[in-house]
């Protein structure tokens, strides 16, 4: 997979990408000497043993044995595929992923993804020039929407009618399909197929790289339903979707807060008022994917919610969900609105500024987390506080070990007014993973070719000081093809990282072993690694001269070509 990917554009990525800024808005960092340490994400422990080193743009856990690139945190840590981990990367630093390599999208998502964008352009054309196009004008302007802003959200129109869509792009039975696997035809159960969006202003769903996935829909009269959504079809997925994120993600170069809001209008009203950093879940809850997704584009997410019991309601559904991602370098909140009000109107009525405020003044997770819970148990008896215990037990379990649980556990100490001895032994730890530990290998125990690979993998600038590779070609020692390659690799790109040789051999028969070289400990310096790369090539090159001269005397005479004799004669001068 990772081979149909250039190898030059994964090492450009690379370049540009800084795996402390893709770790450290995660897992919190801090600086250990040159290196960066924090508790493992991927086990359970008290005592820092993950490092992340700038220079080699590599992390490694001394705990568990996890190790890898940028590329290979987020493929742990965020559960991606090795394309979408670098698509996440080259989203973040503005390249664009080879789209001719792209091995994520099949024939069939290719049709699809063109077909929707072609109805998008067909549907914002008709709100600028379909006879009937006033009414859709004048309602997108008494929500207050400039021209700029329609724009860029792509604001079209579904004109009234059964078959404007089927007739305009539906010339064969081939692109019927396409059109009905794209949900935007339906085939009703007598047979008969027309249109999904009919008569609605329409706002095109974008993915996260701006390519529209589906349709959102809605009436401008008491037609039901008031917004109407795309099905689930092979390129649109609700409960991984957000509106928006792609426009807010576009409009800020780094997203330091992101606002999670209701509906399509309070994005696009918000944006209206200069606040770009709102998005939308698609008629659904909050779920764990969103959640996922949201968390790695920004460290501090708020969900806006209305104040009443339903708001509250859905707010808890989200803070359930989110709980196995508590404890990292993010931050989420709550907002909730004043009675009748939302982030539409409330930002159209009191502006920008006073909405901004109330977000900052949202309330943190844990002080809603206990706000909710508490509200079911009486606090002013010691039954109640017992019970508040056994109610918060379930969901601290599911909250990851590190020092926010700590936190969690001490807050519910006071208010059940006990002690952390007695709260522990009731509250259960999560179990540690099983640990991988790494084989510790000193550089006195490692043989010379193993220790030079090392070596040049821990300071690739060291491949310099050897100019040819020619002299150990046909020497018969396991691994020297790829000491060969390696420095082949590094005279042909030398500002290759450890990171980027080491996904130039992912998925390759020696990529885990080389891992595991890049991890040795070297304990000597640059300068005192340098003579020993030389001192290794020299012995090795010895060894190469030696067994072809051996591997000369070995043959007869006769066999010998005049310049085997001639290379015999000048090997035992």
């Amino acid at each position: 997979m990772a081979g149909q990917i250039p190898p030059q554009f994964i090492d450009e990525l690379l370049a540009r990408v800084d795996i402390v800024d893709i770790i450290d808005t995660r897992v919190a960092l801090k600086k250990a000497g040159k290196n960066l340490h924090a508790c493992c994400p991927f086990h359970n422990e008290k005592t820092p043993s993950f490092t992340v080193s700038p220079d080699k743009q590599f992390y490694h856990c001394f705990g568990c044995g996890a190790h890898g690139t940028a590329i290979g945190f987020l493929m742990e840590y965020d559960q991606l595929s090795f394309p979408e981990a670098i698509q996440e990367l080259a989203d973040q630093v503005g390249m664009t992923v080879p789209t001719t390599q792209n091995v994520s999208q099949s024939p069939q998502q290719k049709n699809l993804y063109d077909l929707m964008d072609k109805v998008s352009q067909f549907y914002v054309h008709q709100l600028q020039t379909h006879p009937e196009r006033q009414i859709f004008v004048d309602y997108l302007k008494s929500r207050g929407l400039s021209k700029n802003t329609i724009e860029t959200f792509g604001i079209g129109m579904a004109p009234d009618g059964w078959d404007n869509v089927l007739k305009t792009f539906g010339s064969s039975q081939t692109l019927v399909k396409q059109l009905l696997d794209a949900g935007l035809l339906i085939k009703n159960d007598a047979g008969r197929t027309y249109d999904r969006f009919r008569h609605r202003i329409m706002f095109p769903i974008r993915d996260r790289r701006g390519r529209v996935i589906g349709f959102g829909g809605r009436v401008l009269d008491d037609s039901t339903p008031k917004y109407l959504n795309s099905p689930e079809t092979p390129i649109f997925h609700k409960g991984t979707e957000l509106y928006g994120l792609y426009q807010a993600k576009k409009q800020n170069r780094k997203l330091e807060r992101i606002l999670i809001v209701e509906g399509y209008m309070d994005v696009i009203a918000l944006a209206e008022h200069g606040i770009s950093n709102a998005v939308a879940t698609l008629g659904t809850s909050t779920t764990p994917d969103h959640l996922r997704q949201l968390l790695r584009t920004a460290p501090e997410v708020v969900f806006c919610f209305d104040g009443d019991r339903a708001g509250r309601e859905a707010a808890w559904r989200a803070a359930e969900n989110a709980l196995p991602m508590l404890g990292g370098n993010q931050q989420l909140k709550f907002m909730f609105l004043p009675d009748g009000e939302d982030p539409d109107s409330m930002v159209r009525r009191h502006g920008a500024e006073a909405f901004e405020s109330e977000v900052l003044h949202s309330q943190n997770y844990s002080d809603f987390f206990f706000a909710w819970l508490t509200e079911k148990v009486d606090l002013g008896s010691m039954d109640g506080r017992a019970r508040l215990v056994e109610v918060v037990k379930p969901y601290l379990k599911q909250v990851p070990a590190g020092v926010y649980r700590d936190m969690l556990e001490q807050r519910l100490a006071e208010l059940s007014k006990t002690n952390m001895a007695t709260l522990n032994r009731h509250i259960e730890k999560p179990v540690a993973k099983q640990q991988r530990q790494a084989k510790k290998q000193t550089m006195a125990t490692m043989t010379p070719l193993r220790l030079a690979i090392s070596i040049l993998l821990q300071y690739p600038i060291l491949a310099r000081e050897i100019d040819e590779t020619t002299s150990i070609s046909s020497l018969q020692l396991p691994g020297v093809n790829i000491l060969k390659e390696l420095l082949e690799t590094l005279h042909q790109h030398p500002h290759l990282t450890t990171a980027a040789i080491l996904e130039r051999w992912r998925d390759r028969e020696n990529g885990a072993h080389l891992q595991k070289l890049a991890l040795q400990s070297l304990s000597l310096s640059a300068d005192e690694l340098k003579y020993e790369l030389l001192g290794i090539f020299s012995q090795l090159q010895k060894q190469a001269k030696q067994q072809r001269r051996i591997y000369l005397e070995s043959k007869p005479l006769s066999e010998l070509t005049e310049a085997e004799k001639a290379e015999l004669r000048l090997s035992q001068s």
